[in-house]
């Protein structure tokens, strides 16, 4: 088949496109014909290495943790899926090596479910990852409930977009950080946009002059440090980009598979609740441009790389 790889860490330049062997299919496994990948920050930050103490790379690796596309075969002990049904998953696994930036995926059952009705398969793509850490952070780790005043970060990019949307759906009022070309997106996904940068703080307590009850950094350094300070004395603080929240009283996170997390997702997106804006495509071959693109940063929504269908052959 045919898919993206890398030999080695490093820049977009060592990505490389052409055959590697069809994957092989385990017994809770299920064969996914890709149609489209999301790119997300963590698989440049991973193929440049930073990701190595926690998850070591099996070289090659192919890129990519999120996908849709549609069931092949599923394994000898998968009844939850039939050939032809149409998916979405987060396939991380506890190595860097098979990812998703190929034609075919063999994804383990647990990161899988049914794709979105109401998205095309490149705003599908988009959903698994970003959906799962919006989600996972405001149900778990803040616990947002209803009236409360929430403050996102990077309110206009993969993470923020969504987070913005669920926590409005909960009756949460939302400020969100964003550049000022961003703000009518923010204000569209059901926040109160404030540009970030030097005076972010100023500009928040002019919206909440009490504070926020809770904060969802997606950024870490400034805007972590001068996010503490904008939480109520009861409130909630997590960072999903700076481990260094624990210094200020608040929580890590890093998000994992769950289906029934991923399932609840497609839901809220059938009904409308959450929508994905795909600002770029790239086709499979260009996945390195499609890097490049990601790691320049500031993206609206999310980049996908789109994957044309072939048939497998040894699979």
């Amino acid at each position: 088949m045919k898919a993206i790889s890398y030999a080695r860490y490093g820049g977009p330049e060592v990505l490389e496109y052409g055959d590697i062997d069809d994957p092989k299919l385990g017994p809770d496994d299920v064969l996914v014909e890709v149609r489209a990948v999301s790119v997300n920050p963590v698989d440049w930050k991973a193929r440049q290495g930073h990701l190595d103490a926690i998850l070591p790379a099996v070289f090659p690796v192919i890129p990519g943790w999120d996908l849709a596309g549609v069931v092949v075969r599923p394994g000898p002990a998968v009844p939850e899926f039939a050939e032809g049904d149409e998916v979405i998953g987060y396939v991380r696994e506890d190595v860097l090596s098979a990812g998703t930036c190929a034609e075919y995926v063999a994804a383990p059952v647990r990161t899988l479910a049914p794709k979105p009705r109401r998205l095309s398969f490149e705003e599908a793509a988009g959903l698994p990852l970003a959906g799962l850490t919006a989600y996972q952070v405001l149900h778990r780790a803040l616990g947002v409930r209803r009236g409360e005043t929430v403050l996102v970060h990077a309110a206009a990019g993969g993470v923020g977009s969504v987070a913005v949307q669920l926590a409005a759906h909960l009756g949460a009022r939302v400020i969100g950080t964003a550049g000022e070309r961003n703000h009518d997106f923010v204000r569209g996904l059901g926040a109160e946009p404030v540009g970030y940068g030097e005076g972010m703080a100023e500009r928040v307590r002019g919206l909440a002059p009490e504070g926020v009850d809770a904060v969802f950094d997606t950024v870490g350094g400034d805007a972590l440090k001068a996010s503490a300070n904008l939480v109520v004395p009861e409130g909630r603080l997590t960072s999903i980009a700076d481990a260094g929240v624990t210094g200020y009283g608040g929580a890590y996170w890093f998000v994992r598979p769950d289906p029934a997390d991923l399932r609840k997702l497609s839901e809220l997106a059938d009904q409308g609740v959450v929508t994905i804006h795909v600002e770029e495509t790239f086709p499979l071959e260009w996945t390195a441009d499609a890097h490049r693109s990601s790691e320049e940063g500031h993206v609206r929504g999310k980049i996908v790389v789109t994957v044309p269908t072939s048939s497998p052959s040894g699979v």
